[in-house]
């Protein structure tokens, strides 16, 4: 963090200088409210240009506010995007990302999650005194080597309360829904057991035929693991909704598996609960909804409400879950010193459908969606943040920004100080936001699609034009759709992209839409700002380290003795009880 000096006080950090300043306009160090979507598309929302869906309790935040128009996720995936958040690094600094088999999480009974060594934003404001929660979706991990050790869990990275899903919704969460998570497991261990079986079959047929001398007991031992691999390919999707679709408050788990039908209202009550506990302030609050993931669990009340189907329906309940946590700041007194901010972790799911039904999110005009990390579709979020009296109200950002940046920004205003001892790719947005500074901290932006550098952002300042180079793009099927239809999200590697030499290249300003290839015919300084870009790139690679991969196949797989549960191992199960149900809106 930068020094300055003050001839009284010595060596003054930027945060606590600023912490003066704003101490002597009548502000103090501020509480947070930070609220995190899953999967919604930038298109969603009336301030982002939406005229179908009604979304004004998040609009009004945009009114009273500041919008930023040009902010990026820095992965476009759940795990990576929300480590990156957290800790204001990209993702692959803490090996959390993968471009291979596995890009995200995929059991709560996995062994990988964010390591311990790396701190997060919670952290820091706990050691400046902030109560600290989480309230809703983690998917960074629970356990490491015993049930118990939760080294990988919200509570041992700097929360002081977390209640919500250590993983994440899937469409297997909903007792009728089709399979997601248990479709693949169900191939995965049928391909397992077919390999299982037949290898056990020829060590027979060469034991009976004397080729081999197998030995009686290593014949009986790989058909016992033959027969209890069919037995879990035949019985995954229960499993898959036992294991994964959990509650828990804190260390312990509450309801499994969770019933969707009351999810909504429990983290609602526990986030307003949390806000009224600690009114006092300062505190620090992580509200991670479970909107607008599939499979779009929403109350009888808001059904039929919208023009775009279940999905529209689900967007317009997480508008009215905000207005409630607002209303809950604004019972307490708390609106004017509270920092709230409104995101999604990256852009909408186009390829999530029912049939010929929608159930994902619109990116608007952007091309891409959730996994491909070039494309703006993937990584464009709405940014909104709100602080009245000290923010300026109704102000629009076109600068670039990402949700790196809320790390700085929220440590340095509640006092802390940035780590120096690791890259921090964040910046503070703080004299952007105050409107001290004209230009965002970015000059460069680097874009991944797990471990794989697909796309760059170079912000000419001078000029204002933003360019954008892609080495490499995912293969949309059918071709021009944005999307990769029918085979889950696009891949970041392998016979499923293209690289491009020379790179593509398009200008932001512009073109947000990358609707406009630019060649060297068609654009004067083409070969410049290609160059200039690669410069950048390669100082940002002599950035990298190796470190241990979090989403290795090893980490990543289902592990009996890490599973959270309630009750005794494997007969877990229990429920919460919720005292009521969601009012109609407007009531």
């Amino acid at each position: 963090m930068p020094v300055l000096q003050s001839p009284a006080l010595g060596p003054l950090p930027l945060g606590l200088l600023l912490l003066f300043l704003l101490r002597g306009c009548g502000a103090s160090r501020p509480s947070f409210l930070l609220i995190l979507a899953d999967d919604l598309g930038i298109g969603d929302l009336g301030c982002y240009g939406n005229r179908t869906l009604r979304t004004l309790n998040i609009d009004r935040l945009a009114e009273e506010g500041v919008m930023l128009t040009q902010h990026l996720a820095a992965a476009p995936l759940c795990t990576p995007s929300r480590a990156a958040f957290l800790t204001g690094r990209h993702a692959f600094r803490s090996g959390m990302a993968g471009s291979g088999g596995y890009r995200a999480l995929q059991w709560n009974a996995g062994s990988g999650g964010l390591p311990q060594n790396e701190t997060t934003f919670a952290r820091i404001l706990r050691q400046q005194g902030y109560a600290t929660g989480l309230v809703g979706k983690w998917h960074q991990g629970v356990s490491c080597a015993t049930r118990h050790d939760h080294c990988h869990h919200p509570l041992s990275h700097g929360f002081d309360h977390f209640y919500g899903m250590p993983f994440t919704l899937l469409s297997d969460c909903h007792p009728n829904g089709p399979p997601e998570l248990a479709a693949a497991t169900r191939v995965q261990l049928q391909s397992c057991t077919r390999l299982l079986a037949l290898g056990t079959l020829s060590l027979l047929a060469a034991r009976l035929c004397g080729l081999l001398p197998v030995p009686w007991k290593s014949l009986l031992g790989a058909a016992c693991l033959s027969l209890l691999l069919h037995l879990c390919w035949s019985c995954s999707s229960g499993f898959v909704r036992r294991w994964n679709c959990i509650l828990m408050r804190n260390h312990e788990v509450t309801e499994q598996p969770m019933d969707l039908g009351h999810s909504t209202r429990l983290l609602l009550r526990e986030a307003r609960a949390f806000i009224q506990r600690h009114r006092h302030g300062p505190f620090l609050l992580l509200v991670s909804l479970l909107h607008v993931h599939v499979p779009l669990p929403t109350a009888p009340a808001f059904l039929g409400r919208s023009l775009h189907g279940l999905y529209g329906d689900h967007v317009e309940e997480m508008d009215w879950f905000v207005g409630k946590l607002l209303d809950g700041l604004e019972k307490n007194g708390l609106k004017n010193t509270t920092l709230t901010y409104f995101t999604s972790d990256h852009g909408g799911h186009l390829e999530a459908r029912d049939g010929s039904s929608q159930l994902g999110g619109w990116n608007g005009i952007y091309r891409g969606q959730t996994g491909t990390g070039g494309w703006e579709g993937g990584i464009r979020v709405p940014g909104l943040f709100r602080w009245p009296g000290v923010l300026p109200a109704g102000r629009v950002i076109r600068e670039p920004t990402s949700l790196m940046d809320v790390f700085p920004t929220v440590v340095e205003l509640a006092g802390g100080q940035v780590p120096r001892d690791r890259v921090i790719d964040g910046r503070s947005l703080l004299p952007l936001l105050r409107g001290e500074e004209e230009h965002s901290g970015h000059e460069f932006l680097f874009h991944y699609c797990g471990t794989e550098l697909h796309a760059a952002r170079w912000h000419h300042r001078d000029s204002g034009q933003v360019w954008k180079v892609h080495y490499t793009t995912p293969r949309f099927h059918p071709p021009g759709a944005g999307a990769c239809y029918g085979s889950g999200v696009c891949p970041c590697s392998g016979d499923g992209v293209t690289h491009h030499r020379p790179p593509l290249l398009f200008e932001l300003s512009s073109d947000p839409a990358e609707a406009r290839l630019l060649s060297p015919d068609s654009e004067p300084l083409f070969h410049a700002v290609v160059a200039r870009v690669g410069e950048a790139v390669a100082e940002h690679r002599k950035t990298l380290s190796p470190v241990p991969q979090q989403l290795s196949t090893s980490r990543v797989l289902w592990r009996p003795w890490l599973q959270p549960c309630c009750g005794t191992f494997p007969f877990c199960g229990c429920q919460e009880d919720s005292d009521s149900t969601p009012q109609k809106p407007g009531l």
